[in-house]
This record gives C-alpha cells, structure tokens and sequence, in this order.
C-alpha cells in the first residue's frame, strides 16, 4: 500500500482539476484527505495498491503544471 500525497495551488488547481480527477479514475486511487490550505494550496494524499501505479500517479500528477507529489509506503 502507498500513499501519494499531491500539493498544489488554487490557481493550479482551477486550471488542471479536470486532469488530476482523471487520473485518480485511472489509478484507482482512495482519497484520504484533501484539503485548502490558509495560504491557497491544496493539498490531497491518496492511498494506492500497486506501487507500479503509485510510481506512474505520482509521475503524471508531477507532470500537471502548478503541481507536486512524492510517494511513500504505508
């Protein structure tokens, strides 16, 4: 089991919410929070199986401009 914790600002957010929510359809993702930030990020964690898939969600999450993400095992 992984998590992949995701960080990402509100402007980030408005702008690729719709491809992030994709991705958590793709990898079969549970969310174990999200949350707004006083300072205007969001930041979300989601537990996932497979860490083949932790490794490729946390990839593409990086790739989705304004965002971060890091994994780690549970």
């Amino acid at each position: 089991m992984w998590l992949v914790t995701i960080n990402c600002s509100t402007d980030a957010w408005k702008q690729c919410s719709a491809a992030f929510l994709l991705l958590v359809d793709k990898y079969e993702g549970t969310c174990e929070s999200s949350q707004k930030t006083a300072d205007d990020q969001r930041l979300m964690a989601y537990k996932i199986d497979d860490v083949s898939d932790a490794e490729a969600f946390t990839e593409e999450c990086q790739n989705l401009a304004g965002f971060t993400a890091e994994m780690a095992s549970l």
